[in-house]
């Protein structure tokens, strides 16, 4: 199924040779949704069972029975709204029929750490979230002519060569919502503390625009760290960025541990988002947190070294859009990132495999803009 069709020539993959009458049909549905003569080529398929997929160019009509029970999925998926939702998903159901629409299908190229290289997928965008075939998602990294470059946010032993890819049409996010306070969470906001699922306020992106300068509040207002030393002679307001630079073993990590415990009782979500580390120093730190009382007001983002380099690059992303949903809120969010150099690491690691241009040390030009 991956060989490359003309422009006036489609694909009918089917257990059984079609009819005339629907070979003609099949043609005038074509040419009248294109606007010129299609030509109709068969081609056996025995997987297929009782159904069909009709391939013309980048678009696929599938017709088989996981096509038409994933436009099912989609469609309970898109239910939103408030009120009776159970009522509302009867009602759906009951009026849901099958159509025919077209769906833009690529194949795997190649696949391997982390990176998959699809072809087929013309009409696809940056930063756009794909489903492979086995049900692996992942994010749309690299534009190129009839290719597109794919981080994988899964195991990549799943997938295969030639295996067929979907678009979402959505761009990535993870559940955000009050119950992630006291949790230690994935970059894909899964928990991975072993106390259960955790309920979910809703969705938001893991990239959102920043707000304009107008919309910003002024900077009037100190975040103490509890270290005087800080807070005397160097001292960060709220709403401040603020890089901790050092060798190794100065105590950057200990700086930001003291800042979280110092914002007991003072209303304000803490957001830790550990890049690249052991597991053991993050069950260490959990424990450190715990022992204080402050995992009442903390959320842990782990994406440990044992971690695909993906997971590790939407890890900061991701903490982020949990600190937007609670700014929205009305409340202070500290997020810290520990570390980015490790982060950075893992994006030279992407940018590389996606065969971008290196820079300095072989890190991508904006890696730069990226941290600021």
């Amino acid at each position: 199924m991956s060989e490359k069709l003309t422009a006036d020539k489609a694909v009918l993959y089917a257990a059984e040779a079609p009819s005339d009458e629907q070979r003609s049909g099949f043609e005038a549905f074509l040419s009248k949704k294109k606007g010129r003569e299609i030509s109709l080529e068969w081609k056996k398929d025995d997987t297929l069972g009782n159904g069909f997929r009709l391939c013309y160019g980048s678009e696929v009509y599938d017709w088989t029975t996981e096509g038409r029970l994933r436009q099912f999925v989609d469609m309970i998926g898109g239910l939103t709204g408030e009120g009776d939702v159970v009522s509302l998903v009867r009602e759906n159901v009951k009026n849901w029929k099958p159509e025919a629409r077209a769906a833009e299908i690529g194949h795997v190229v190649t696949v391997g750490d982390g990176i998959a290289v699809v072809s087929g997928l013309d009409r696809a965008t940056y930063g756009e979230i794909v489903a492979f075939e086995c049900g692996v998602k992942g994010m749309i990294q690299d534009l190129r002519h009839g290719e597109v470059g794919v981080i994988i946010f899964g195991d990549d032993g799943e997938i295969t060569d030639d295996s067929l890819v979907y678009r979402t049409g959505k761009t990535a996010g993870i559940p955000v919502g009050e119950a992630f306070v006291g949790r230690v969470v994935n970059a894909l906001g899964e928990p991975v503390d072993g106390k259960g699922e955790i309920p979910a306020d809703g969705y938001r992106a893991i990239e959102s625009p920043a707000p304009g300068i107008i919309d910003r509040q002024p900077v009037d207002k100190p975040m103490e760290t509890g270290l005087l030393t800080i807070d005397s002679m160097f001292p960060v307001g709220r709403g401040q960025r603020e890089l901790i630079i050092g060798d190794r073993q100065t105590g950057k990590t200990a700086i930001a541990i003291d800042t979280i415990l110092n914002q007991k009782n003072k209303n304000v979500i803490c957001i830790y988002v550990a890049i690249g580390q052991k597991a053991s120093s993050i069950a260490h730190l959990m424990q450190n947190l715990t022992e204080n009382g402050a995992m009442e007001y903390t959320i842990i983002v782990n994406a440990s070294a044992g971690e695909t380099a993906p997971i590790q690059f939407i890890a900061p992303y991701a903490g982020t859009a949990l600190g937007e949903y609670f700014m929205n809120t009305g409340r202070d969010v500290l997020i810290i990132y520990d570390d980015l150099s490790k982060h950075a690491i893992a994006y030279r690691a992407l940018s590389l495999l996606l065969e971008r241009s290196p820079g300095r040390e072989a890190y991508p030009g904006d890696v730069f803009y990226l941290h600021s």
